[in-house]
């Protein structure tokens, strides 16, 4: 039966390489499926745009919180995104995707669990939550040098309010392969 894996966590905290390190160990081919690169397929005009995706940055107790604001565009891609899973799913291919949902603190990202229940419910589907403390997110954002500094502070109380796992997983003190092996040991793939 296809399989689908979704991962779900705060930038940085180690979803992609983790998806890597399970394609490596897994029985059975599994695709990785990443929001970024649906998030990139947005014109760059829509970047700061309140139809594309917008970051505001504000100073809240002497730390940088970046503000992420998804604009009707940014939604439908990412609503395009969820169906192009299930009609990935649909082909026969098992599939590792990595996300950033928000729990039941956003009406549109507890919709988008809903979605993927819905439009996944003809395959096993697994939701694992990944997980770091703060101070390790905000210290791997800075070193990446490509992300929104203060993203990953504005996400942590957001991502996992709510969420129901199959597995959680913690990143601050396993490497991507460990934690892939915890997956693939839970999850029997």
């Amino acid at each position: 039966m296809v399989t689908v894996v979704l991962l779900n966590g705060v930038g940085s905290v180690g979803k992609s390489s983790i998806a890597k390190a399970l394609q490596g160990i897994t029985s059975r081919p599994f695709l990785h499926i990443e929001m970024d690169a649906f998030l990139a397929m947005l014109p760059e005009r829509l970047e700061g745009h309140p139809d594309g995706l917008n970051f505001e940055k504000r100073i809240e107790n002497g730390n940088v919180t970046t503000f992420a604001r998804t604009g009707p565009i940014a939604k439908r891609a990412l609503s395009g995104m969820r169906r192009s899973v299930a009609a990935m799913a649909g082909a026969g291919n098992n599939l590792i995707v990595d996300e950033v949902l928000f729990g039941n603190t956003e009406s549109g990202s507890a919709s988008a669990v809903s979605e993927y229940q819905a439009l996944l419910e003809p395959y096993k589907f697994h939701m694992v939550g990944v997980f770091a403390s703060l101070e390790v997110l905000e210290e791997r954002e800075r070193r990446r040098g490509d992300r929104n500094i203060g993203l990953s502070r504005w996400q942590y109380k957001r991502v996992h309010e709510g969420m129901t796992y199959d597995l959680s997983v913690n990143t601050e003190n396993k490497s991507p392969l460990v934690c892939a092996e915890l997956i693939k040991a839970h999850l029997g793939l």
